[in-house]
């Protein structure tokens, strides 16, 4: 599987959608859900402040400059020595999770907001969704290369990617003139796939899924969230300071 890379040029709208969130310890990747995850930085299993901070400069580095997957594994190694953290999970498929999810995410808010632009709509009022090049694509993905609809469809709330682990699927926003290019007379109808009911086996807890996405990923990352985090568990001195940097937001 190709590398992640970022680093033609600093893209600021995914740099600042990565940096405005506050460092949360979790345990368990369903410790946040949806679109939970656009307001903190986790990474399951960290709960050392230390630990997560020294995470989040890497990642950071890979957003901001670019740095490869290779030179994230190196930090990744380092810190994990410094902070003596027993994770689960392979290396390698831990960093690929951790990096390239996180740049995934921030790329996709950073292009959301453009797209979305008042100005941009007036001219390209279309988004269209491009599968990404996988070896094994996901049937559902690869049926909705090529769909385009309004910007302000519905179906983009559940449906814009990333829409799962290691999914590589982009949306570009179109003119009318490209729609036509495309053969279409208009905006095609969003497709509605049915859902599945998954469990999650660590709380018990049973949450409905539209098919084609995976659990926890039926939510648009460039979509602003009014979610804030459970402070009461947290020691009260970092409790105030969460709280202030919540209110800065």
């Amino acid at each position: 599987m190709p590398e992640v890379i970022y680093q033609d040029q600093p893209f600021e709208e995914a740099i600042a959608f990565f940096r405005q969130k506050l460092n949360l310890s979790t345990r368990t990747w369903t410790d946040l859900w949806q679109g939970e995850h656009t307001k903190a930085f986790v990474v399951a299993g960290a709960t050392k402040a230390d630990l997560l901070n020294d995470l989040r400069l890497a990642v950071d580095r890979g957003i901001a400059e670019g740095i490869t997957l290779a030179a994230f594994r190196k930090a990744f190694d380092e810190n994990v020595a410094k902070n003596g953290w027993s994770y689960k999970g392979g290396r390698n498929w831990r960093t690929r999770v951790i990096f390239e999810t996180n740049i995934r995410t921030a790329y996709a808010a950073g292009r959301w907001q453009q797209m979305t632009d008042p100005e941009l709509l007036k001219l390209r009022p279309y988004l269209l969704y491009r599968h990404g090049d996988s070896r094994n694509p996901r049937p559902h993905h690869l049926a909705w290369d090529g769909l385009v609809l309004p910007a302000d469809d519905p179906w983009w709330k559940t449906h814009y990617p990333p829409n799962g682990w290691g999914c590589k699927c982009r949306v570009f926003s179109i003119s009318k003139r490209e729609l036509k290019a495309m053969g279409k007379s208009g905006p095609d109808r969003a497709p509605d796939n049915g859902t599945y009911v998954w469990t999650d086996k660590n709380t018990g807890v049973t949450v409905t899924v539209p098919n084609g996405i995976d659990p926890g990923w039926a939510y648009n990352v460039g979509e602003k969230t009014n979610w804030a985090p459970d402070l009461s568990k947290y020691p009260s001195s970092l409790a105030e300071h969460l709280t202030n940097e919540l209110e800065a937001l």
